[in-house]
């Protein structure tokens, strides 16, 4: 359901502007216009922090440890789970006119704009506002993450006195005869904000924790100052400094001093009107679990001297070099709907800002725009996230799987602790433990275990990078490769089967060969045996022989894909199509999502369909069904998918498109790209989906494109709807730069950087050479038998 209030965003092409102050949408605008670089997030909070809905300011893995309360325990459970704190709060800059506070909610607003830039990547707002008192002041703030420096943040914020308010120079609060106005800025670090209340009725929230910052040190200097503190459970240290740099008319004054918990640097300054008081505030933040106090303050204080040395105007050029070579590959064009192309932007932007430097830590399904899902990464990561960015940031996709193989260890104590061979990664973590306490949903669904193995392989693909393989992928290969070879069996038929697990749909639960799981087993234990085989003593030193090689070949030969002869459809799984199908018409409107009104028993025994599972397992293995099973396929599992969850509107938006659906494939695209910008799901202020953005990416590439990467290259199968009138793309692939260009009329490839290719279009060979582009007819697209969604949960109306 969409929610009452909306706020009103202009469509533009490369940015979001918010023309106007809602501050019934203020939760959702906070999310849209956080500001991150994978290390550092900063919620889109007002300047002066009031009012808001959710303060935060997170450092990537940056958690505390709290209990998982349990009903009844287990074997196996999970005893604690990870959290993500909103740490110290550099944003705050608060004004006073003379001795009214700048506080929106008293006074007059006369104007207010707010505006994310995605090519220069800053948030710009621009208020006027008059005091109670009559004085009227003009605020201009710009705020940003830098790309380049990592542990960097920075705030350029400008007050201007635009009037006295009478009309006199000398009158008004500052009394008679006095000029102007008294200017006071307050740039403060606090720790160990005050939190709001959620809503523990939601279980995907969050679990908000209080005070957990223990202060270790606390300096001030003359125009800054640096607080250090530490976790009291994670025993994480966390460093954060602030600097400033000061422009105003001549007697003002700047002081700072620092406690435990707040650190505050005042700027005073009388201005008149016409003039500005203008301060730059650097800040820099940074964590460890290993490093002393020393070494993370000393660490901090060099990252902040590094900015002032680079200064203002240098960090906002090197942010927009950062993006004009970023945006030369990755940008998505869009003719014939506006309003799709600047979601799009966003969510190519949003994809950029949660991995572009999280360097080896994990990709939360939030990104850093809120703690929603306590700040976990899941499955997301691998399936969707590093779909996009291993083709437009392939270090970024790299570092991520890194961070996988850095926590194998806690993997294999995990897969032990099940009675299982191999790896068994975590189904939500932050630092690598399991932190689901619900099994069904977390420990069963094993198949996080070959999403990140086809990671591995679309990475290697796609960028040839063959030590990558070695020296990451191969270790996760094996370790992933063993537990499938450990959890399933051989039948008495020969039957490879996996049993008893859980696969992307989570209202099927517990279920016998899972299509999607199985398909991804096979192709995990295939790759793994390639790889090993590839590199024979490096897997020799992980105990890989012949015979263990030999064994993921004949349970990958003999895997059990079940099929329903009589519908003429794949299960889901095993005797899917045999359950009672859910009663969709007698289901109101506002019982979605039916996790939150209805029992999971009864979700797990009927047919009802969360989130795309057996179409997943045709956009990643097309080649494992015929064109008339996808056809089939894709309109029976239509009819019965309500899409709870917002991953799925972006893969029946690729399966729309490859089954000649073109016009909803052009829908569900628009859905999973609006999702935030419309708050569709209504709970954006808890963060945004990140896992949607990227899939709107998969949905132009992989639908629209028709692109395939494989060991022997790239492939493409474009087709478009006639709503469009042009799509164009770009991506990297084995160290070149290639755009494609689809109309109507024809598909154009042109090669912008890099060595000769080949690829194929709908089959055909086409050469690029980089002198020119090729171009090939793009098919008129046929009519098909519609399909019909269930009742009620057609693709979501604009608007």
């Amino acid at each position: 359901m969409k929610p009452d209030h909306l706020p009103t965003f202009t469509v533009e092409p490369w940015v979001v502007r918010e023309p106007r102050l809602d501050l019934d949408a203020m939760g959702q605008t906070e999310s849209v216009f956080a500001l991150s670089n994978g290390h550092i997030g900063l919620r889109g909070n007002l300047d002066e922090g009031e009012p808001h809905v959710l303060p935060g300011t997170y450092l990537n893995s940056f958690y505390e440890v709290r209990p998982l309360p349990y009903a009844e325990g287990g074997y196996g459970y999970p005893e604690s789970g990870q959290t993500i704190i909103n740490t110290t709060n550099g944003k705050l800059i608060r004004l006073l006119v003379d001795d009214e506070p700048f506080d929106l909610r008293y006074g007059t607003l006369h104007r207010h704009e707010r505006v994310l830039d995605m090519q220069a990547g800053t948030l710009n707002r621009e208020v006027e506002w008059e005091s109670p008192a009559g004085r009227r002041v003009r605020v201009r703030s710009t705020r940003m993450v830098s790309l380049t420096q990592r542990a960097v943040a920075a705030i350029s914020y400008e007050v201007e006195l635009v009037s006295n308010g009478s009309g006199d120079v000398g009158a008004g609060s500052g009394g008679a005869g006095v000029e102007g106005a008294l200017l006071v800025l307050q740039s403060e670090l606090v720790a160990n904000e005050q939190l709001p209340g959620r809503d523990a009725d939601d279980p995907r929230l969050d679990t908000a924790l209080d005070n957990v910052l223990e202060p270790e040190q606390s300096r001030a200097g003359d125009a800054g100052a640096t607080l250090v503190h530490r976790t009291r459970k994670s025993v994480l240290r966390c460093g954060a400094a602030m600097e400033h740099e000061v422009f105003g008319p001549d007697g003002v004054q700047v002081s700072t001093d620092a406690n435990e918990d707040l650190a505050r640097t005042t700027v005073i300054a009388r201005v008149q009107p016409g003039q500005s008081l203008r301060v730059v505030k650097y800040l820099a933040y940074g964590w460890s679990s290993r490093r002393s106090l020393p070494a993370v303050y000393d660490q901090v204080r060099a990252a902040i001297a590094a900015a002032r040395y680079t200064g203002w105007d240098g960090l906002v050029a090197e942010q927009r070099d950062y993006l004009d070579d970023f945006w030369a590959t990755a940008d998505v064009e869009i003719d014939g709907d506006a309003e799709l192309q600047q979601a799009v932007r966003l969510a190519t932007f949003h994809i950029l800002q949660a991995g572009a430097r999280a360097e080896r830590r994990c990709i939360p399904a939030k990104g850093l725009t809120a703690d929603g899902y306590d700040g976990h990464t899941f499955w997301d990561t691998e399936t969707f996230c590093l779909q996009v960015l291993s083709f437009v940031a392939p270090e970024a996709a790299a570092d991520a799987l890194r961070w996988r193989k850095s926590i194998l260890p806690l993997a294999f104590e995990r897969a032990e602790t099940l009675g299982l061979k191999g790896a068994a990664f975590p189904w939500r973590t932050i630092r690598g433990h399991e932190c689901s306490g619900y099994w069904p949903a977390g420990t069963a669904a094993f198949h996080i275990n070959a999403d990140i193995a086809d990671a591995v392989k679309r990475h290697v693909h796609a960028t040839g990078d063959t030590k990558f393989e070695l020296e990451v992928g191969l270790e996760l290969l094996v370790a992933t490769a063993r537990l499938w070879r450990s959890l399933g069996s051989h039948d008495s038929a020969g039957n490879f089967r996996i049993d008893g697990v859980t696969g992307p749909d989570e209202y099927s639960s517990i279920a016998d060969n899972n299509v999607y799981t199985n398909l991804m087993a096979q192709q995990n234990l295939r790759y793994a045996a390639e790889v090993a085989a590839k590199h024979p003593r490096s897997a020799s030193r992980l105990g890989v022989d012949s015979e263990e090689i030999a064994s993921w070949r004949d349970a990958a030969s003999a895997m059990f894909i079940p099929f329903d002869s009589r519908l003429g459809v794949h299960p889901q799984s095993e005797g899917f199509t045999e359950h009672q199908r859910w009663n969709f018409e007698e289901t109101p409107a506002d019982r979605y999502p039916l996790l939150l009104n209805y029992p999971y028993f009864d979700l797990y025994r009927k047919q009802v369909i969360k989130q795309a599972d057996l179409v997943l397992a045709m956009q990643i293995f097309p080649e494992a069904f015929t064109e008339e099973q996808k056809r089939r396929n894709f309109a029976y599992y239509e009819a019965i998918t309500v899409r709870d969850s917002s991953l799925s509107a972006c893969t029946q938006s690729v399966m729309a498109a490859r089954t000649g659906h073109l016009e909803l494939a052009h829908q569900y695209l628009a859905e999973a790209a609006l999702v935030d910008l419309q708050d569709l799901a209504g709970n954006t202020d808890h963060g945004m989906h990140i896992a949607s953005m990227a899939g709107t990416w998969s949905a132009v590439m992989l639908g629209f494109g028709g692109m395939r990467c494989e060991a022997d290259g790239l492939s493409f199968a474009p087709v478009l709807p006639t709503s469009l009138s042009r799509i164009s793309f770009g991506l990297k692939w084995q160290g070149r730069r290639i755009r494609v260009s689809i109309t109507p009329e024809e598909t154009e490839y042109r090669l912008t950087d890099g060595a000769p290719m080949r690829l194929r279009h709908h089959g055909d060979p086409i050469a690029l050479d980089g002198e020119g582009p090729a171009t090939a007819p793009t098919p008129t697209p046929e009519w098909v038998e519609p399909v019909e969604q269930p009742y009620g949960r057609a693709p979501r109306v604009r608007g």
